[in-house]
């Protein structure tokens, strides 16, 4: 492969973000905080997305979002995906995002494939109404513009096999002034299902004129190099792969340089990063409550190693550092500290996958007009939940 470029964005009036390597953290509800993306930031994430907040909790003060919104100093690039449903009120969120907690780059999430969300009108449904879509990513460039913030747009190939929406987005996002698309290859019907279809990156490479992103089923940093080779998109965003795998950033960024690397730690380094990552979300959240955070975790850094169930259950329910340190003492005695890694789980799924929708949930007649700007759809963000990339 040849030493890919720096991923750009750019805003219409010149605002720049510049991402050393274009390698995305994609945004993953409740796992992409401070403390997750300080990891994968610091093993070579080009940009590293703060998990979606929605524009109307954040425009209404709504504590909980605004808690969702906690950067470390050292973070350069401060990313933000936000969803919403209102143009103006998704203009108000992004001014918020850029002069109230410094973002450096806003992107729209319009690919969530979750029932509850898209069975009133919201997420992966929304593009197809492309009336209100233009006005949101409109009203969203437009006020970022002002701050000199680039806005992005991340979503799917379209409802189902019959009903695609990125021809759409990709013209809409473009002509709006968007600084980049990012496609998560696979449709709402198909959610975390099946293969994604990397044929259509190619495709909407072909189309756009801005950065095209590509999104799904990239568990090893080979897979990044096959997709950007394959469909000639400008960098790759990671969701699901990085799950208990933080240094996956490691290989994804020698493979941008032409450098094939392949980082399999043992389970005493393992325990490592766990120790570390805790100690991170108890600087974010405190120690309780970093801890209970770091719970979801284990399954994902533990995953494919001899651990009994019993102690797998232990560390699901940590609550101290005294007893994080024991159980992973623990781990290490009944394992061993050079433990390999459990190679066979490599280029496998982790995280969310399941079957494809027998259905997908959409309001009664969403199908049968394209426009959507007399919609009032502010129930669609109540309650949303996010989703893995």
């Amino acid at each position: 492969m040849i030493p890919a470029e720096p991923l750009v964005l750019r805003s219409p009036s010149g605002g720049r973000v510049e991402a050393g390597t274009p390698v995305v953290l994609a945004p993953m509800a409740g796992v992409t905080n401070a403390a997750f993306r300080t990891l994968c930031r610091e093993q070579g994430a080009g940009l590293y997305l703060c998990e979606m907040i929605t524009s109307r909790g954040l425009v209404c003060g709504d504590r909980r979002t605004d808690a969702m919104l906690t950067f470390f100093d050292e973070e350069r690039i401060r990313s933000v995906q936000t969803y919403g449903t209102n143009p103006p009120v998704v203009a108000r969120a992004v001014e918020l995002l850029c002069t109230r907690h410094g973002a450096a780059h806003v992107d729209l999430n319009l690919g969530c494939p979750v029932p509850k969300v898209t069975r009133k009108g919201g997420g992966g449904v929304l593009p197809w109404k492309t009336g209100l879509v233009r006005e949101i990513i409109t009203a969203a460039v437009r006020a970022g513009d002002r701050h000199g913030v680039p806005v992005t747009v991340k979503t799917r190939i379209g409802i189902d096999e019959g009903h695609t929406t990125w021809r759409d987005i990709a013209d809409i996002a473009q002509e709006a002034g968007a600084a980049a698309i990012c496609l998560h290859a696979r449709t709402v019907e198909e959610a975390y299902s099946g293969h994604a279809h990397w044929d259509v990156i190619a495709e909407l490479v072909d189309r756009v004129d801005i950065p095209v992103l590509g999104n799904g089923d990239i568990w090893e940093a080979s897979d990044a190099v096959s997709m950007m080779e394959r469909t000639g998109c400008a960098g790759v965003e990671i969701g699901r792969g990085c799950l208990g795998r933080p240094w996956l950033f490691a290989d994804l960024s020698a493979a941008m340089t032409g450098v094939e690397r392949l980082t399999l730690p043992t389970l005493g380094e393992i325990c490592r990063v766990v120790r570390r990552h805790g100690e991170l979300l108890a600087r974010q959240m405190g120690g309780r409550s970093g801890l209970t955070d770091l719970r979801k975790h284990m399954a994902w850094y533990f995953k494919g190693f001899p651990v009994g169930g019993e102690l797998r259950h232990a560390l699901g329910m940590i609550d101290s550092f005294e007893r994080l340190d024991e159980l992973l003492a623990s781990l290490i005695d009944e394992a061993g500290v050079d433990c390999p890694y459990p190679v066979r789980e490599l280029g496998r799924p982790r995280g969310r996958q399941g079957s494809a929708r027998r259905r997908v949930a959409m309001p009664t007649g969403w199908l049968d007009d394209r426009d959507g700007r007399d919609l009032d759809l502010s129930d669609a963000e109540l309650g949303y939940s996010g989703g893995l990339a």
